[in-house]
C-alpha cells in the first residue's frame, strides 16, 4: 500500500452541518453515525480499509483492529488534520484527498466504507466506480446515506436516493448489492420529529423561498453561518449525552418504507471493467 502523510494539529474542524462534530451535534445524529459504523465493524473481516469521508476520524478508528490497517481519507484539510493528531498514533493513516479521484492503486484494499459521502455528489457514480476501483475482487464496500422520503433538507445533500436508484447505480459497478436500511426505535424517531418541525418553522420564515433562488454557494455559506446559532436556540438540551439517545436504538432492517432513515448498502465483487473504464472517462 502506498505511504499516506499525516500532519500533527489537534484543532478540531469547525461545524458546517456537512459532517458531524462531538459535543456539537445533537445526540440523535451522532448515535445515528455511531450505529452506521457499527453494522459495517460487524461485517467486516481482516484487511485493508478505507474509510471515505472520515472526518475527524472518530469512528473511523472503530475499525481498527482484528487484523485490520485503515486509511481514512477526507476532503477536508482541517478535519484530516485533526484525525490524524487524534489516531495516527494508534496506527491510522489519514490523507485530504477527494472522493471522486481517489489517489490510491487499483485493488488496494479489501473493504471501503462511504458513510453519508454520496449524497453530496451531483455525479454519485463517479464516487462508486473509485470505490469499486480501489478494492480487490473479491472487496466488498458499505454504502450509507439518507433515504430520500425521511431526509430533512440540507443543501450539502445534492442527489438524494431511494432504494432502487441505489441499487441501480451500485449494480453497475458490483456483482452482487444487497440494500436495507439503518432505522430507530419509536422514542427516536420522536425525538428526530420534533427537532425536524423546529427547523421547519425555521424555514417557513422564508416566505419566498429565497433560499432556493439564490447561487447555491450562496445557500451553503448562509447554511453554514446560521446553523451553529440554530443549534444553540434549538438543540441546546439535545448535545453531550443528554437526551439518552445512542446507538443501540438503531437498528439495521430488510424492510425499508418511506420513514426508513437511512439506506444501508453492501455491494461485493467489484466489476473491473466497469470501474476501471469510468475512471478514464472522468
Amino acid at each position: 500500500m502506498q505511504s499516506i502523510s499525516s500532519s500533527s494539529s489537534r484543532s478540531p474542524s469547525k461545524l458546517t452541518g456537512e459532517r458531524p462534530r462531538q459535543g456539537v451535534t445533537p445526540d440523535s445524529l451522532l448515535a445515528l453515525h455511531e450505529a452506521g459504523y457499527g453494522a459495517v465493524l460487524d461485517r467486516l473481516g481482516p484487511g485493508a480499509v478505507l474509510d471515505v469521508g472520515c472526518g475527524e476520524g472518530f469512528e473511523s478508528a472503530r475499525l481498527m483492529g482484528e487484523g485490520r490497517r485503515v486509511v481514512g481519507i477526507d476532503y477536508s484539510e482541517e478535519a484530516t488534520r485533526a484525525a490524524s493528531a487524534l489516531f495516527g498514533p494508534e496506527g491510522m493513516s489519514v490523507a485530504c484527498m477527494d472522493a471522486l479521484t481517489l489517489g490510491l492503486g487499483d485493488g488496494t484494499f479489501d473493504w471501503a466504507c462511504s458513510s453519508h459521502v454520496i449524497e453530496h455528489f451531483t455525479e454519485p457514480e463517479r464516487h462508486v466506480a473509485e470505490v469499486s476501483r480501489v478494492l480487490t475482487t473479491d472487496g466488498s464496500a458499505f454504502f450509507l446515506t439518507p433515504n430520500e422520503p425521511a431526509d430533512f433538507e440540507n443543501p450539502f445533500h445534492v442527489h438524494l436516493f431511494g432504494r432502487k436508484e441505489l441499487s441501480s447505480i451500485l449494480e453497475q459497478y458490483f456483482e452482487d448489492v444487497w440494500i436495507g436500511g439503518l432505522d430507530a426505535v419509536a422514542r427516536v424517531k420522536e425525538d428526530l420529529s420534533v427537532r425536524r418541525a423546529k427547523a421547519a418553522r425555521l424555514l417557513a420564515l422564508d416566505v419566498f423561498d429565497i433560499r432556493h433562488k439564490i447561487p447555491h454557494r450562496w445557500y451553503v455559506a448562509l447554511y453554514m453561518r446560521l446553523l451553529p446559532m440554530a443549534y444553540r436556540l434549538l438543540a441546546r438540551r439535545d448535545v453531550r449525552g443528554m437526551t439518552g439517545i445512542v446507538g443501540d436504538d438503531f437498528f439495521v432492517t430488510d424492510m425499508v418504507d418511506d420513514t426508513t432513515l437511512v439506506l444501508f448498502a453492501v455491494a461485493c465483487r467489484p466489476r473491473r471493467a466497469a470501474s476501471l473504464g469510468s475512471r478514464g472517462r472522468s
